[in-house]
C-alpha cells in the first residue's frame, strides 16, 4: 500500500479543484501525479472519446467536455489526461462450457497484461459455481506478470456458472486497490446457473463503486446457455466495452483493444451541485462540446452513479 498524506486546501489545490471551497482535505497519492482522492463529493468518471473509426481520441482538453447531472450542467473540478494506473480484476469463467477454450483465454489474459499499464495493479478470480481469488494470500495484487501467469494458469474449467457472484465479488475486493480507477475484466458465456446474487444487485453495486466492467463473450453458436445480452448490459451501463470473438486471435486482439481503451481513457471529476444524501441513481451525460474538427466523436461512460446514503443508513 502506498503512503498517503492529508493535507488541508490550499490556494494551489483550489485552482485544481475549480475555486470549490467547504471540503475539509484532499488525500495526494505522494508517488503518482494520477491519483488524486476526495471526499465523497466528488465524483469521478473514467470516459473514453473515439473517432468514426473507433480510435482512441487524445489531447483534448478540460474545456473540450461538458458534464450534466439530471439535465443540469456541471462544472469539472478534476481532469487527467489518460494512462493513469488502474485498479484491475480479471474475472475468468471456469465452468464446463470453457473448457475447450481454456488455452485461448488464458493467451487473452497473457495479452491483456502485456499491453495494460506497468502500474496497474491487478488481481485474479476464477469461477465456476464457487469463487476463488489465485493470487497467494500474501499478495493483495500485483503488477508483475510472473506473479499474474501462475495465478491465470490455475485455471481449471468444471462445474456451473455463478457469474454475478464473482463479479459482486470483484467489486468489494477493488475497494482495496489504492487508485481511483476501478475496473473489471469478466471473460465468459454470458450465463448464469448458480449464483446467489442477481445481476441488479452487481449493477447497483458497480453504480456505487463507480466501477467499469469490459466483457468477453465467448461461446459457441449452438450453446445454450450462453447470455450474450447480460455482458452487452454490464459494459453498456458501466461504460465499458463488450467484445464477442469468434477465433482465438480476435479473442487477444479484443484483450489488446481493451487494455488500450483503458489506457486511452479520460478521468473527469465534478462536485455535484445535488448534496442530498439520498441514495437514489443520479444520471449522468458526459460529452465533447461541437465543433468542425469533432464530427463523429463517440463518448463512453458510466450512465451516472447511486448518491451517497445518510450516515445512519445502514442498509
Amino acid at each position: 500500500m502506498r503512503k498517503t498524506s492529508w493535507i488541508p486546501m490550499t490556494i494551489g489545490l483550489l485552482a485544481l479543484l475549480s475555486g470549490v471551497a467547504a471540503f475539509s482535505a484532499v488525500q495526494v497519492q505522494k508517488d503518482d501525479p494520477f491519483e488524486v482522492r476526495v471526499d465523497v463529493n466528488l465524483v469521478l468518471f473514467d470516459v473514453s472519446v473515439t473517432n468514426n473509426k473507433g480510435l482512441p481520441v487524445a489531447g483534448l482538453q478540460s474545456g473540450d467536455f461538458r458534464v450534466r447531472e439530471d439535465g443540469r450542467p456541471q462544472s469539472i473540478s478534476v481532469f487527467l489526461p489518460g494512462d493513469g494506473a488502474a485498479t484491475i480484476g480479471l474475472i475468468i469463467d471456469n465452468s464446463g462450457s470453457m473448457a475447450p477454450k481454456r488455452e485461448s483465454v488464458i493467451n487473452a489474459a497473457l495479452a491483456f497484461l502485456s499491453a495494460s499499464n506497468a502500474r496497474d495493479e491487478m488481481f485474479v478470480v476464477h469461477f465456476n459455481e464457487a469463487v476463488r481469488f489465485a493470487l497467494p494470500d500474501s499478495l493483495r495484487f500485483s503488477s508483475d506478470p510472473d506473479k499474474l501467469r501462475p495465478a491465470l494458469l490455475q485455471m481449471t474449467p468444471i462445474g456451473q456458472t455463478a457469474l454475478y457472484d464473482a463479479l459482486d465479488e470483484g467489486i468489494d475486493y477493488l475497494n482495496r486497490g489504492s487508485t481511483d480507477r476501478r475496473i473489471l475484466i469478466v471473460v465468459s458465456d454470458g450465463g448464469d446457473n448458480a449464483s446467489r446474487r442477481s445481476l441488479t444487485r452487481v449493477l447497483e453495486n458497480a453504480q456505487r463503486a463507480g466501477v467499469s466492467i469490459h466483457a468477453i463473450g465467448i461461446y459457441d453458436v449452438d450453446q445454450r446457455d450462453r447470455n450474450p445480452g447480460v455482458l452487452r448490459r454490464l459494459a453498456e451501463q458501466t461504460g465499458g466495452r463488450a467484445f464477442f470473438p469468434g477465433t482465438p486471435s480476435d479473442l487477444e486482439r479484443a484483450a489488446r483493444e481493451i487494455a488500450g481503451a483503458i489506457r486511452s481513457q479520460y478521468t473527469i471529476g465534478f462536485f455535484s451541485e445535488n448534496r442530498n444524501r439520498d441514495g437514489r441513481f443520479r444520471k449522468v451525460d458526459i460529452s465533447v462540446a461541437s465543433g468542425n474538427d469533432r464530427s463523429g466523436l463517440r463518448v463512453k461512460s458510466r450512465k451516472g452513479y447511486l448518491a451517497p446514503r445518510p450516515a445512519t443508513d445502514s442498509r
